[in-house]
């Protein structure tokens, strides 16, 4: 696979090619999707859950991230690298300059934060001094205390037009990618189209130009649940090579996420 950049994105977006993701953890599954040709792939907060057994991602650090990037880096040279920005970690945009400088020393393309407009300094900063910034709304796991549990965002009018102003902002502050997870694929759609960066969806119907999956979700291998919008590829196919095949194209052909995967 030849190296992916945040230009073939953006150039997929414009010619209307969609693309998959996946969060990857360790040389050895980054090695295997890459050579699937997974294009791009996420060191997600996600690995508290799925690696270290926790409840939510709040307990994972800068270092945990760091440390995993590393591994996955080591195993694909070649995909665009994202790597989460964890839990007050951007706190305010000195903190996410100092913590984003050791991700993307860890071999990171990129950072991913989660929040709204109030971001759109920090993302403006780091952006300034070369940290490209992927922008992550709609369901934000780091704010499961606000929320109060795991819940569809985006369902009001009210919620629904604020997160287009966010996206608009965010965009304008610098981000090169926005995430939109658990939201209406209606409003999804409506974002994707609003905005000139790529958008990857989870949870958020086929109407974005890339989806995201939890590797763990794709193989069937979660300790905990498997959520609505995720399917098990492996259970499918019997094969892990082959799932992620089966993956990467029912992703390009819009077969999945199907209506069941989707929240209106």
């Amino acid at each position: 696979m030849k190296k992916i950049t945040i230009n073939d994105l953006i150039k997929w977006k414009q010619e209307g090619r969609k693309f998959a993701t996946s969060t990857a953890y360790d040389a050895s599954f980054a090695q295997l999707l890459e050579q699937q040709e997974m294009p791009v792939l996420l060191v997600g907060d996600s690995l508290g859950m799925v690696l270290q057994g926790k409840n939510d991602t709040l307990a994972v650090s800068v270092d945990d991230i760091a440390y995993h990037a590393r591994c996955v880096r080591a195993g694909s040279p070649n995909s665009l690298l994202m790597a989460d920005m964890p839990f007050m970690s951007y706190a305010t945009p000195e903190q996410a300059c100092e913590n984003a400088a050791k991700l993307m020393q860890a071999g990171a393309n990129m950072v991913k934060i989660e929040g709204g407009e109030w971001v759109a300094e920090t993302i403006r900063t780091l952006t300034e001094r070369a940290v490209p910034v992927c922008a992550h709304l709609g369901l934000t796991p780091q704010s499961v205390n606000i929320f109060g549990g795991y819940k569809i965002q985006g369902r009001d009018q009210d919620q629904a037009d604020q997160m287009v102003r966010d996206a608009l902002a965010l965009q304008n502050a610098g981000a090169q990618i926005i995430l939109l997870e658990c939201v209406p694929g209606s409003l999804a759609e409506r974002i994707t189209k609003a905005v000139n960066v790529p958008v990857i969806g989870i949870g958020a119907g086929n109407a974005t130009d890339g989806q995201i999956l939890v590797m763990h979700d794709m193989f069937g291998i979660s300790a905990n649940y498997m959520p609505r919008f995720s399917k098990n590829f492996l259970a499918e196919t019997g094969d892990m090579r082959t799932a992620v095949t089966q993956y990467i194209q029912d992703v390009e052909q819009g077969i999945f996420p199907g209506s069941e995967h989707t929240f209106e």
